[in-house]
């Protein structure tokens, strides 16, 4: 097994623009064999040069270097590493792998590691966290790698937004001491100094992150040296921030400009920074600390814009009126700071007495109007249009034409938003509010003849849904004329039906052009295609749905709406009221052909809700053939047990073990006298072709992560197990990756997602490599009628679940016990005055440890195979009579611990003195 392990390691600290770089080391489970000579310690378990270059080009994807040429690059850092026995200890991600204890007591020691540095951050963080998500076998990602890929995340966002501006950096250079005698032209010496170009970055979104992640910062993260000279962990703080400068550095400087934009930005300190090859070193001085005290005093303007008054500017766009295009408003507002609800508009202010006016301005902090007209001023500099408004001396708002209120919607309202202003926008352009031209689809149902859907009026898989183009805009339909008037509109913002709206006319003339050729066809396409296509929410589509269809699917998308069932009389139990809900969703989901996913936690009672699916099926006469249930083998016999407790009625066979049958004939007859048949996942690929052979009413899987990997055999297995309806158990849809869901939907409803190639390209690549929020959303959008999930945290579980009750029973030490808890509290106190750091975390956490087990009993702290007695553990005497009590009321009792010693012992203690079945 390999851990990949990466972090940032500063430049030495000699140079004043200190930049850094991030390298990638890999840890295995075995030696990498006899280390070459040298002075320094050699980490025994880390791939070396040739074989790190190997591993980067054959597991990592990088084949677009050679390998000789990452040979070439790899560099030779260090590490201080928790250290036992002067061995490196593994990564806890090894520890996992190897099954070894975590150590306790350890020193922390330089250790020499071939390292690769990387250059493009982010895009390769994001690219080794892809490749790991399929090659779990293959490599792990260590804490470290995980960290500054999630951190990497929140940065690409700072970056995205512009949150960020150029800056200068002042160091002053000591004089040379001057010999002989002072005069006064040397004393009068003006002092030298130096200007460093530099980006700085201005986000409360990246101070917040600073705040989170630091905390969260494992200590690998801080241990990269590029000396063992100087073994000290850095400042996690200090860390977090020069990686986040450094980072902001290289994608800046690192982004290709046209020369077009390099000459327009000519002279300027924006052009200093996008190419700071070298500090300015000032033949002016007295300019140059000018210019840099005008830097100080603009960066102290933004940075203070909002600090320092008691209130936050608004700004408030109001539409022009029909008659007058042109004469849009925006209105200036402020709100308090203290109570954000309380907003004033600036013209109904400066209309107030001043006296009242001086009342009205108490909650917006002291100097308000002094305030209100820098902050005016602030948000100006931004956008210069305010700069109209300000020409009064009481401004409450300034004037825009159309283009100039489109310019602000599209560009200007979001800088000012991210400045830290609010802006309030007209309802129309919000994107719940806001009109799009789409091409509707009206649709209506058409059953195949001879189906039931066709002789009962209800909706199933066979449904044909049969629909017609429209064209629409807003939801409503329009006629083709109103159409094209809107597509030959000269504005982008057009009033329409007595509302603004937004018009992209190239893709409105798409449509037209799409829809003039299909206006007169009437498609088909069947109800699985149908709720696919609608959940994807296509941008240039949207639906009309006839009644029935649109009853459907109001209960699809609304669990809640779904009628419970009544408890079945057959049923030997009382079904509590979520889970009639879910027997109710099972059995409207398969009336329509759909194959479910019951996902709820572990512990609420998903076997019973399949039960009483079953037993409302037999009382209503719908199931003539058997439910094939595919469960672990581990818990079968649970499931048996289960189906006789609350359905004796329904008839069980388990198809397991060497006696199981093997003939066809025999099997197929055993199966149609049975209403369930259990089995295994191992015997699905065993009797494959024996299962694959009876004609199933259901399919169950049990524990259904057991598919997750699409290209096991059991699964390919399974899937083509032929059944009208199929079911997947499961508290974990998602366990590890995206495909495990996929691997799912593939054997519930074949081809909903997709094929798997398909399926990656679309979903799992953008999700994962990109962090694309959008293409998440359609995702759960697909797949949420399909999924119900309750946990015992929903209000309306909780409800009906019986109350827990905590209780605490404090037991005294036994005289053994309170010696050696005191011995071990006074040895580590000595060891406290001298640890430091790390070391002395982990010396509190392993006393913490022998503590525990002092108080559990005095032979699991000794480990000496002493005796397991009450007299030297109140602990085990009281929960000894505990359990009496709970073994009298004919009642069972399941004990926690955390170590597995204590319950191996506590066993053999309640059966062989207590004589208790355990």
């Amino acid at each position: 097994m390999h851990v990949v392990h990466g972090t940032w390691i500063p430049d030495d600290a000699h140079e004043f623009m200190q930049r850094g770089t991030f390298y990638l080391w890999v840890e295995m489970d075995v030696s990498s064999g006899p280390s070459q000579h040298t002075t320094d310690a050699v980490h025994p378990r880390h791939l070396t040069q040739k074989a790190l270059a190997t591993f980067l080009v054959e597991k990592l994807g990088m084949r677009e270097l050679a390998s000789n040429t990452l040979n070439q690059v790899v560099d030779t850092k260090y590490f201080l590493l928790p250290t036992v026995a002067g061995k490196p200890a593994p990564s806890f991600e090894l520890l996992r792998y190897m099954d070894e204890e975590e150590p306790l007591e350890f020193e922390l020691t330089p250790w020499q590691i071939s390292c690769y540095p990387v250059s493009d951050i982010i895009s390769t963080l994001n690219d080794i966290h892809f490749i790991a998500l399929n090659a779990a076998q293959d490599f792990q990602l260590g804490a470290d790698f995980l960290f500054w890929h999630q951190y990497t995340q929140v940065m690409k966002g700072v970056i995205a937004k512009d949150q960020y501006i150029p800056a200068l950096k002042y160091r002053a250079i000591p004089s040379a001491p001057v010999k002989g005698k002072r005069t006064k032209k040397s004393a009068n010496k003006e002092p030298e100094f130096e200007l460093h170009p530099a980006w700085e970055l201005l986000s409360q979104i990246y101070e917040t992150a600073i705040d989170r992640y630091v905390p969260a910062m494992p200590e690998v993260c801080a241990a990269g040296l590029n000396s063992p000279d100087i073994a000290t962990l850095f400042d996690k703080e200090s860390l977090l921030r020069h990686f986040s400068e450094s980072l902001l550095h290289n994608v800046v400087t690192g982004t290709p400009f046209t020369s077009k934009f390099d000459q327009q930005i000519a002279d300027t300190l924006l052009y200093k920074c996008v190419y700071p090859y070298r500090p300015m070193l000032p033949e002016a001085p007295a300019d140059a600390l000018e210019e840099y005290k005008h830097w100080l005093t603009w960066r102290t303007n933004l940075t203070q814009a909002h600090t320092d008054a008691g209130f936050t500017l608004l700004f408030r766009l109001e539409e022009a009126p029909p008659a007058n295009s042109d004469n849009w408003r925006l209105h200036f507002l402020v709100s308090s700071k203290q109570d954000p609800s309380l907003r004033l508009e600036l013209s109904e202010y400066w209309s107030l007495e001043p006296a009242t006016r001086l009342e009205a301005a108490r909650p917006f902090g002291q100097d308000f109007e002094k305030n209100l007209l820098l902050a005016l001023g602030y948000a100006a500099r931004i956008y210069p249009t305010i700069w109209n408004g300000l020409a009064s001396e009481q401004p409450t708002e300034c004037h825009l034409t159309l283009d100039e209120a489109f310019a602000f919607l599209k560009e200007s309202a979001w800088v000012l938003e991210e400045a830290g202003y609010t802006v309030i926008v007209p309802a129309w352009w919000t994107p719940q509010g806001r009109k799009r031209t789409k091409v509707r689809l009206k649709t209506s149902l058409r059953s195949k003849k001879g189906s039931a859907a066709a002789s009962s009026g209800l909706l199933s898989l066979n449904s044909i849904i049969s629909y017609q183009y429209q064209l629409s805009v807003g939801g409503e339909a329009v006629t083709e004329q109103e159409w094209e008037q809107l597509v030959n509109a000269k504005t982008p913002l057009v009033q329409f039906r007595g509302q603004w709206m937004e018009l992209d006319r190239d893709k409105m003339q798409q449509l037209l052009e799409f829809w003039q050729k299909h206006q007169n066809e009437t498609p088909e396409i069947t109800l699985l295609d149908m709720l696919k296509l609608g959940m994807a929410d296509e941008d240039d589509l949207e639906w009309d749905h006839d009644q029935s269809l649109r009853d459907m699917l109001s209960r699809l998308h609304n669990k809640s709406a779904i009628e419970p069932v009544k408890n079945p009389e057959a049923l030997q139990g009382t079904l509590r009221e979520y889970q009639k809900r879910g027997v109710a969703w099972l059995q409207f989901l398969e009336s329509l052909g759909l194959n479910p996913c019951l996902a709820d936690d572990m512990g609420l009672g998903k076997t019973l809700e399949v039960i009483a699916r079953l037993v409302k099926e037999q009382e209503d006469g719908e199931s003539r053939q058997p439910t094939l249930i595919i469960a672990p083998t581990s818990v079968i016999g649970n499931w048996r047990k289960e189906i006789e407790r609350f359905a004796p009625q329904l008839r069980v066979q388990v198809h397991q073990g060497s006696t199981r049958l093997k003939d066809k004939q025999a099997f197929v007859e055993m199966c149609q006298e049975h209403d369930i048949v259990l089995t295994s996942f191992a015997l699905t690929r065993l009797d494959e072709k024996l299962l694959q052979g009876m004609k199933w009413h259901r399919v169950v899987v049990d524990e259904a992560q057991n598919i997750k990997n699409p290209q096991a055999a059991q699964t390919k297995a399974i899937v083509k197990i032929a059944a009208p309806h199929r079911l997947a158990l499961t508290g974990t849809p998602v366990e590890n990756r995206l495909r495990d869901l996929w691997s799912i939907f593939n054997f519930l409803n074949p081809g909903y997602l997709g094929k798997e190639s398909q399926f990656r390209k679309t979903f799992e690549t953008p999700i994962y490599k990109n962090n694309d929020q959008v293409t998440l959303a359609t995702l759960k959008r697909l797949v949420e009628p399909f999924i119900l999930r309750r946990v015992k945290t929903d209000k309306s579980i909780i409800n009906d679940l019986p109350d827990k009750i905590e209780q605490k029973v404090y037991c005294t030490l036994s005289p053994e016990q309170a010696s050696l808890y005191e011995a071990v509290v006074k040895d580590v106190e000595a060891q406290l005055e001298e640890a430091e750091g790390i070391q002395r975390k982990g010396l509190i956490l392993s006393t913490i440890l022998k503590l525990k087990q002092i108080c559990n009993h005095p032979a699991q702290f000794l480990q000496d195979d002493s005796a397991f007695t009450t007299d030297r553990s109140h602990k085990l005497q009281r929960i000894g009579e505990m359990i009496e009590e709970v073994v009298d009321s004919g009642e069972s009792a399941l004990i926690f611990t955390q170590f597995t010693e204590i319950g191996g012992e506590l066993e053999r203690y309640l059966e062989q003195v207590r004589h208790y079945n355990t």
